[in-house]
């Protein structure tokens, strides 16, 4: 989208580099990469990047209200409700579609958002691996409110381990080993000191959790919450001394559980201007839109696209009996910007933030882009295809 690091990179790359870098990741971190990279970076100009931060702030000033927390208790399911001091929601993440406006400027449209950690120690990280092997010109840079990995990094630490030491602070998730997000949970340890811990692992002493290293029982003060509710119910029958719905734990939550619900499908009909496609609660449309054609179907409840279609009619909205679990929201017109050798590709662009406590707003530190030559981004939709696949956005400086 930058036009000369766009010439600069194309005329630098070969499938053989790229295969030299894949390989690079795999000898700093074996065995840990378990999703497609894409071929390149996404070169963001001024003008998109500027209308992101916007879209960001207008979601923001809406997350922001006094109100905020009352529209949204109907998004927690009472069976999934974690105790405990909410704070506020310590990770944001929004999606947005590139696509382009009446006047054929490029715009962001956000396709989906959520309260809910994303890959922040990988795609810091990342970024100096295409730089070790493709040239990046200094004029971009993956960081936004943060001046460079070394800030990041120890911005993200202060964040993460406030005042605690890096052993009494864990990533909890649900088998991490097989998490396909893995790469960034070993990253997470590298770079922060805080250990991956599954669920299942986790010992309950009265009020007090641990989990156990080196043949002894590590006092658990905060938790880097990672686990997501629609996973565990794929568990029924898992046993474990703690739950995260059990109440009088005495633990920090780091991005706590509720917000998942809160900041999610859920708040897109809350929002309106010009980067929102308009959405709708499926039980509350007392008719459907008479262009049907033009929306998607999105699950209330679910996460990286499980559940989404894109091709519906009346009858199928009215055989659905849950309609309140469900979302009507306007199909949004990707456009192929991204140049590769041999065509456009699609993109989007994850804004990530975290929200220290002793911030008046949310800093968006960095960005996550995703390549897609499919009729979505995600990777049921682009197989055997490549540049698509996660990579990073470089924000014109």
């Amino acid at each position: 989208m930058i036009p000369e690091p766009r010439r600069r990179y194309n005329a630098a790359f070969s499938p053989a580099r790229y295969q030299e870098m894949l390989a690079d990741i795999d000898r700093q971190l074996p065995g840990q990469l378990d999703f497609r990279v894409a071929e390149s970076p996404v070169f963001v100009p001024a003008g998109l990047r500027d209308k992101l931060r916007a879209a960001g702030d207008s979601i923001i000033d809406v997350i922001a209200q006094s109100d905020f927390r009352a529209r949204t208790e109907a998004a927690i399911p009472a069976h999934q409700r974690v105790p405990g001091p909410e704070g506020r929601p310590e990770f944001l993440t929004f999606d947005f579609a590139v696509c382009r406006d009446a006047h054929n400027e490029l715009e962001p449209q956000l396709i989906e958002m959520q309260g809910f950690p994303s890959l922040y120690a990988f795609q810091a990280w990342l970024p100096g691996e295409f730089g070790r092997f493709f040239p990046l010109p200094d004029s971009v840079s993956p960081f936004l409110d943060t001046a460079n990995f070394a800030s990041y990094r120890e911005e993200m630490r202060r964040f993460l381990l406030a005042d605690e030491l890096a052993e009494n602070v864990v990533l909890l998730e649900l088998f991490p080993e097989r998490q396909k997000t893995r790469v960034d949970f070993a990253l997470t340890r590298e770079l922060w000191g805080i250990v991956p811990v599954c669920l299942t692992k986790v010992r309950k002493r009265g009020p007090g959790l641990y989990y156990e290293q080196d043949g002894r029982l590590v006092r658990i003060h905060r938790i880097y919450n990672r686990i997501i509710f629609d996973e565990l119910a794929r568990y029924p029958d898992l046993e474990t001394e703690f739950r995260l719905t059990d109440p009088e734990v005495d633990v920090t939550w780091v991005g706590h559980p509720n917000w998942f619900f809160r900041v999610s499908k859920f708040t897109l009909p809350l929002l309106s201007g010009p980067y929102f496609p308009p959405s709708y609660y499926l039980h509350e449309l007392a008719a459907y839109p008479t262009d049907l054609e033009n929306y998607v179907l999105k699950p209330l409840y679910s996460f990286a696209g499980a559940g989404v279609r894109l091709h519906i009619t009346a009858a199928d909205l009215d055989a659905l009996a849950d309609k309140q679990h469900y979302l009507l929201q306007r199909k949004v017109q990707y456009e192929p910007v991204v140049q590769s050798p041999d065509g456009l590709v699609k993109c989007e662009i994850r804004l990530l933030y975290i929200w220290p406590a002793d911030a008046a707003r949310p800093r968006l530190l960095t960005g996550l882009s995703r390549l897609s030559r499919g009729e979505m981004i995600g990777v049921d939709f682009n197989k055997d295809k490549d540049w698509v696949g996660g990579t990073v956005p470089l924000f014109e400086r």
